[in-house]
């Protein structure tokens, strides 16, 4: 039986996530720039990130198997809403007399943990609301979406900033909480909801969830991929700065940034439009290998217009491969075990934030010291080296042939 679209109701879904998107923006830039004002302190602002980081990251395995108990469009409501009291926390203990770090971190954290629940819940619902030839046009459309809140966000925050200060965007932001929300309930009203009667236990869910993920080789290799992926960018947004503020300044920074960007916003309005329909692993891996060869050409020279041209092409290269490895992954799992799937994929594909964030740094300055250059350039070679272990791993990808068979797979899924 032919499985019905609902585009219209991920159309809905979707613009929620993308108002969603460009507030959490808002909020994650006046906030850094509140507690630099604050504390003065990198350190400080490292911080505030983290505790943003890593509960989403250690609970999202957890809300994938809570995907697949529960009703997943509550889920997310349950998330949306409770997790805008984080930032009305922040809000008050401004209003009250400014918020101290230590506040800004409860409140950041308490956000976080409920904004674990979303991403497995939505992406399984993206699977319960359309076709599978319209997972791929779907999934360059939730990447644009995602690229939102560093294209839109830093632009509109820093204006903001101007005219009502810190307060105005944590407002703005809680209120797109609660348009998400209403959004989610409308596509819930016209879904019918699973009832688990017999609910398994938790842990078994959770077995299941792993099973699925490591049951096909091809799929473990591509969730490893998704990790180094992780890793690299998180390698880039930390060292792009040092690397460009060691030879020119913040403006010219901000600039740059704007610009690498849009080179996502372009990939994802062409995915969007379009989408990719044949040849995924071939798409991938040569995605993978010119983001690879943007790396070494973005540390190559101390020019802003080269590293905005070779950060243009990275950044247009990442929904590429995103885009493939959602639609592999997508079409080989269950659709009743994608939620558990999808939290222990997003877990173990963002551990590669975690290494980049605790060692591209340390490292950038150790090259710098033992050879006697500046922090930015010993920044530029880490980045230079990554992009050098990126092709490799992209040309090593494909030569798996149980990567291969997942497309075989994909291709009987669909004339089915």
């Amino acid at each position: 039986m032919k499985k019905r679209s609902n585009y219209s109701k991920f159309l809905l879904l979707w613009s929620g996530e993308l108002i969603s998107a460009i507030g959490g923006g808002l909020s994650s830039f006046g906030l850094g720039v509140y507690v630099f004002n604050l504390t003065g302190s990198a350190g400080s602002m490292a911080l505030v990130t983290l505790l943003a980081f890593l509960p989403t990251l250690l609970l999202s395995a957890p809300a994938g198997v809570l995907a697949d108990r529960y009703d997943r469009r509550l889920l997310m409501m349950i998330g949306d809403g409770l997790s805008a009291f984080g930032l009305i926390y922040i809000l008050i203990c401004m209003i009250t007399g400014g918020a101290r770090l230590y506040q800004i971190c409860i409140g950041v954290f308490i956000s976080s943990v409920f904004s674990s629940l979303l991403e497995p819940s939505y992406k399984a619902t993206v699977t319960d609301l359309l076709t599978p030839e319209e997972y791929s046009k779907a999934s360059g459309m939730v990447s644009l979406a995602g690229s939102a809140r560093y294209l839109i966000s830093p632009l509109l925050a820093g204006l903001l900033l101007e005219a009502g200060g810190i307060k105005l965007l944590l407002m703005i932001d809680i209120c797109t909480f609660f348009l998400t929300v209403i959004c989610t309930a409308v596509v819930r009203s016209g879904l019918e909801t699973k009832n688990n009667e017999q609910a398994e236990p938790f842990l078994k869910s959770f077995r299941e969830g792993w099973r699925a993920v490591t049951g096909k080789q091809g799929i473990l290799i591509l969730i490893i991929v998704s990790s180094v992926m992780t890793c690299f960018m998180g390698a880039m947004q930390i060292l792009s700065e040092p690397m460009i503020l060691s030879f020119t300044d913040s403006k010219t920074l901000g600039i740059g940034e704007t610009v690498c960007a849009v080179g996502m916003l372009v990939s994802g309005i062409l995915l969007g439009i379009k989408g990719i329909r044949e040849k995924f692993v071939r798409t991938l891996c040569f995605s993978l290998a010119a983001a690879g060869g943007a790396m070494i050409g973005f540390g190559g020279w101390e020019n802003i217009c080269v590293i905005c041209a070779f950060g243009f092409l990275f950044f247009f290269m990442l929904p590429l491969a995103n885009n493939c490895l959602d639609y592999l992954v997508r079409t080989n799992i269950e659709a009743d075990k994608q939620g558990r799937a999808w939290g222990l994929i997003s877990f173990l594909s963002q551990i590669g934030y975690v290494a980049a964030y605790g060692i591209a740094g340390i490292l950038a300055d150790r090259i710098a010291e033992i050879r006697h250059i500046s922090v930015g350039r010993g920044a530029a070679q880490v980045i230079m080296v990554s992009g050098i272990l990126l092709m490799a791993c992209a040309a090593a990808l494909g030569n798996f042939r149980s990567v291969k068979e997942l497309e075989d797979h994909e291709k009987a899924a669909v004339s089915e």
